[in-house]
């Protein structure tokens, strides 16, 4: 027996099902590890010692490599000084500090721990502004794994969604028309910077839908928020929507914002201040100061290096070599979302079956990717280490067209 099926019958036996959420390897077929053991830079290694070139970089809060050293060690030297204490450090306030520097839309930072915190978070600040109660949000996003946005019914009551109002991602007459059904009870309307669904292909958000919800929200006086967790500090440090010319009031970041230490932010702007002041929100350890460290040399060190154009330029070059050696084995793929934050999917593949073969193939010659959910790339993928990716999946390629045959 393998050491990751002997520690999935022992966590049988102690947590229900053995495993829950996201991380569940039993969701994305039976050739995934569920244990690891150890990271460094772009790869990772599982509890039996198998070594991947880690194209999800841990599901995205990885942004520098594993183990970076300028993080790492801020992290050590505020815990020698104190991390969970009767209140925060002063990294606390220079934290907050470089976030209003670099994000042109923040006057404000509010800290929590993980995105969900920080959706929910926002929310509650739009509907402490405006006294109302409807939240506008696009069909099949994913927001986090509060009984409000949680993809699974399970465990909630019809209730807790009963303020949603949905709309279609890059329509902005459906958004218009999300708006008028709750006329003048919107409090926020929430999107992500471009649209994510797992198991469908990702899209872009086209700049006049991002203007035309901007305008929208200042029209009906309600408060947009953009759900920065998934691409925050990988598409701009200003925020993703920096790049269209378009700011939101609320923004919410948390996954990359420090290298795979547990934080997250909401950002705001001027206005509503005065309305985050009035919640009551709060957690044991959203204050300890070691994350905060690391989240400060994370950013500090992402402006530094230029790491988004690292990220971009490692993007790019996977997405080149993998469109090249789709075409040379007869298959048609189609890769979305912006470069650094991809996900390949083969054409007329609704079932997934090609798309998990071909995954489950690309993991046994050693480099870690998804099925449905979009990958991540990180500052430490270096070209040697895209070339080493791609040896990989063109093999995983070949034993595809081995199973399956060409298109």
């Amino acid at each position: 027996m393998s050491i990751d099926a002997e520690l999935r019958e022992r966590a049988a036996k102690v947590v229900p099902g053995g495993m829950y959420g996201h991380l569940n390897a039993a969701l994305h077929g039976p050739a995934y590890p569920q244990f690891f053991v150890g990271g460094e830079g772009c790869r990772q290694r599982d509890a039996d010692g198998r070594e991947y070139v880690d194209l999800m970089c841990s599901w995205g809060p990885v942004v520098l490599g594993h183990r970076h050293p300028a993080v790492e060690g801020a992290v050590a030297a505020q815990l020698a000084e104190g991390d969970c204490l009767n209140g925060p450090g002063p990294v606390y306030v220079e934290l907050a500090e470089l976030l209003v520097e670099i994000v042109p839309q923040a006057d404000w930072v509010m800290f929590s721990k993980n995105g969900t915190d920080a959706t929910t978070q926002a929310l509650m600040v739009a509907r402490a502004a405006t006294g109302r109660t409807k939240v506008l949000m696009a069909h099949g996003a994913y927001h986090g794994a509060d009984p409000w946005c949680t993809p699974s019914p399970a465990g909630t009551t019809p209730s807790e969604r009963a303020d949603l109002v949905e709309f279609t991602y890059n329509d902005l007459a459906s958004v218009e028309a999300a708006a008028a059904r709750v006329e003048g009870d919107v409090a926020a309307i929430i999107v992500t910077p471009f649209k994510h669904d797992s198991f469908e292909d990702q899209e872009l958000a086209a700049a006049e839908f991002a203007r035309g919800v901007r305008a929208l929200a200042d029209r009906i006086g309600a408060a947009l928020v953009i759900d920065d967790v998934r691409g925050g500090w990988r598409i701009d440090l200003g925020g993703s929507w920096e790049p269209l010319g378009v700011r939101p009031d609320l923004y919410a970041f948390s996954k990359a914002m420090a290298n795979g230490h547990p934080i997250a932010a909401v950002t705001g702007v001027d206005s509503l201040r005065g309305p985050a002041q009035t919640l009551y929100s709060t957690g044991s350890f959203w204050f300890n100061a070691a994350p905060m460290a690391a989240a400060k040399a994370t950013i500090e060190t992402l402006r530094a290096i230029d790491g988004i154009a690292l990220m971009e330029r490692a993007g790019t070059r996977l997405r080149e070599g993998l469109a090249a050696q789709a075409a040379s084995h007869g298959f048609t793929v189609n890769q979305t979302g912006p470069a650094q934050i991809p996900w390949l999917s083969f054409e007329g593949d609704a079932t997934l079956e090609k798309g998990m073969f071909w995954a489950a193939a690309c993991l046994e010659e050693g480099v870690y990717l998804h099925p449905w959910h979009n990958w991540f790339l990180s500052a430490a993928h270096t070209d040697a280490d895209i070339d080493r990716a791609l040896q990989g999946t063109d093999a995983a390629y070949a034993r595809l067209r081995a199973r399956f045959g060409a298109d």
